[in-house]
Formats: structure tokens, sequence, C-alpha cells
């Protein structure tokens, strides 16, 4: 008799279609499993009026998800690796990685293929202070709107002209197969992803060994090694998901590089270091570049966000 797997995720179209392709990679690599999905509505899928910095608190779409998993109504979730805190709840891990997509941001507009080639004061539409930073500091002109709504609804507002152009992540348009509404992808160089963008992780109850020894075969090292870097950096700066903090790691051979930021939300101070170390120790490489942050005058920014927010 097979095995029956509940997946609890969000209702939104990418939350589906990525809990829908972790439910046919489980059921490919073990056919004897069924993964049903379960839906649930979090406290950031509810509000969605006010810019997600204004809400407050962590884990704004993962919590009651958590939940579920704790009391046993379901049996593993499927994040968008970052909108995950870096602390969990007592009793659950995010420890499986598939291989992760396009981590860039993608810049779509139809007035023009680019930022730069914007018009002076254009206006443009997103709800990451992070992303908010570093178009500032790149174009100081340009307006920022908050941007709140499933990827879908956030593509309409553009198309009915709210917007000059909108930012999002390129792995979400990707696997909705819209990545052909792609202006141009925003180069790590000048814009730095968010900690763990376009990776998914998987959450389950830490003392269920069965369950971890069925996400092995979906789980991909090198994307582990990369996201723990991102994470280890995160929480040495203790940020939440909804702050001016950017990170990405990248394997060469043995050989982990770490590149980080820290800005104001005006974007006119921005703090950008980058280290290298071994791929053997992605959180020791974290830890050292968090600091390093700190110590050159991020502790300042951070306490002003936060006191701001």
């Amino acid at each position: 008799m097979g095995k029956s797997l509940r997946l609890g995720t969000r209702k939104s179209l990418l939350a589906l279609t990525q809990s829908r392709w972790v439910k046919k990679q489980i059921e490919s690599c073990w056919p004897d499993i069924t993964v049903s999905l379960v839906e649930i509505t979090t406290k950031g899928d509810k509000i969605l009026d006010v810019p997600l910095a204004k809400v407050g608190g962590k884990g704004l779409f993962v919590k009651e998800i958590e939940d579920s998993i704790i009391r046993g109504d379901v049996d593993l979730a499927v994040h968008s690796l970052k909108d995950v805190p870096t602390e969990l709840p007592d009793g659950l891990e995010v420890s499986v990685f598939p291989r992760r997509e396009d981590y860039r941001d993608a810049f779509i507009s139809n007035v023009a293929d680019s930022i730069d080639e914007l018009p002076k004061e254009a206006v443009i539409g997103t709800s990451s202070l992070r992303r908010m930073a570093q178009i500032k500091a790149l174009r100081p002109d340009i307006r920022i709107e908050s941007l709140r709504g499933n990827l879908d609804t956030r593509i309409k507002k553009l198309e009915e002209g709210m917007f000059d152009a909108i930012i999002l992540a390129a792995a979400g348009l990707n696997r909705l197969g819209l990545g052909n509404r792609i202006s141009s992808l925003l180069d790590p160089s000048i814009v730095l992803p968010a900690i763990g963008q376009g990776a998914l992780g998987i959450e389950f109850r830490s003392d269920d060994g069965e369950m971890r020894r069925i996400l092995g075969a979906i789980h991909h090292e090198e994307t582990a090694t990369c996201v723990r870097a991102e994470r280890a950096f995160l929480a040495r700066l203790e940020g939440g998901c909804q702050v001016p903090i950017g990170a990405l790691a990248r394997l060469r051979g043995d050989k982990l590089s770490l590149e980080g930021m820290v800005a104001n939300e005006t974007g006119s101070i921005v703090i950008r270091k980058a280290l290298e170390g071994s791929r053997h120790d992605p959180t020791a490489l974290g830890n050292e570049l968090g600091q390093t942050i700190l110590d050159a005058g991020g502790k300042e920014i951070l306490e002003e966000v936060y006191s701001d927010n």
C-alpha cells in the first residue's frame, strides 16, 4: 500500500505552481508515494493594502503553514526561500533545497528596456526595500511606489498604466511561464538579489527521519551551499525579509564567493562587501561577511531602518 503526504501551500498561483512542481518531483522519485496539496492562507496574503515593511514581524508568508506542520495537519511545505526567516520554530527545519532557479531581479516595462532607459522621474513599482534602495542609488530621480499582490496582479497593474516599470523576481516569472514578459535582467553587480532568491526551501518536522530520506532525492547540494552562506549572512545581521539587505553566493570549484549589501531606504548610503572562502563552511563565510558589513556601518543603518518601521 502506498504512502500519502500532505503538502501545505499558500493559495497564490506561484505558490501552487511551486508546490505542484515539488509534488511531481517526489512522486517521480517515489512511485509509491502520493502527495496532496493543502491550501493555507497566511497573514501576508490577507494584508494587501500596506507595504510589507510596515506590516511588521517576520515570517509573514510562512507562520500559518508552520503552525499546520507542528500540529500535524500537513507533513511538509514548500516556500520561496527568500520569504523564510532565519530563525525557525522549535521542531521544524528547512534543510532541503531543490536546484535553484534564476536568482536575478527582472525589469518589466512597456516604455523602456532597462532602468537606464527610463525617462526622468519615471514610476517603478516594487514592495521591496532592498530593490528600492538599490534602484534609488542608481537613479535618484526615479519615483518608487508600493506594489503588492500576486505576481499576475502586479503585471496587470503595469498593463493598466499604473507604473512605468515593475521589478519582480525572475524565478517566479520563469516558473509561471512568463519569462517572455521580462524586458531585461538586473545584473547582480548593480542590484543584489534577496537572500535565497530563486531557491525553494522545503520545511518539515525535524523528528521526521523518513521525510528527510524521501526529500533527499530532490535535494541539490550546490544550491544548499550557496543559500546557507546567504542565510548565515542574514542571520548575523539579524535581518528580516523586509529590510534593505541583499546577498549572493556563487560556487567556483571548491571556492565559495559571497557578496552582500546593506542600504538605507533612500539608497543614499549603500555598504557592499565581498569575501571568498571554502565551500565546506558556508555558514562561517556568511557570518564573517555579516560582521564585516556591521563593522563598516551596517549596524547603524539597520538600527535606523528598524526604528522607522
